[in-house]
């Protein structure tokens, strides 16, 4: 696992030689805490995450790694969780996309501006 600051991703490499590079903008989308209610129920995609920054990654012992996002969230990402991220990435970001577009939502940072 390496940042890739520059990039804005994070890059896996796992035991069968596989990597895969996820921006940090698809990890917290994906995040494991924001793809349910506490009801079962799908939520809505989640938006204006584009300019988001991985902060830290700790590792929870055989659990996976805590990701913690400069948007005070972080998240425990099983391994295999990420595992299945890396293998379908293009498709899980096509899915993403069309939901933002179905749901009217974007990508983009939201940004208050104040006059002064």
């Amino acid at each position: 696992m390496q940042l890739n600051h520059q990039d804005h991703e994070l890059v896996l490499h796992f035991d069968d030689n596989f990597q895969q590079s996820l921006s940090y903008e698809f990890l917290r989308v994906y995040s494991p805490n924001e793809q349910t209610s506490a009801q079962g129920k799908a939520k809505p995609p989640v938006s204006h995450k584009k300019m988001v920054k991985l902060m830290a990654i700790e590792p929870v012992g055989k659990h996976g790694f805590r990701l913690a996002f400069d948007d005070q969230h972080s998240a425990i990402y099983p391994h295999l969780l990420l595992k299945e991220y890396a293998h379908n990435r293009n498709r899980l970001w096509h899915e993403y996309v069309q939901a933002l577009e179905i749901t009217g939502h974007s990508r983009e940072a939201m940004i208050d501006i104040k006059q002064v």
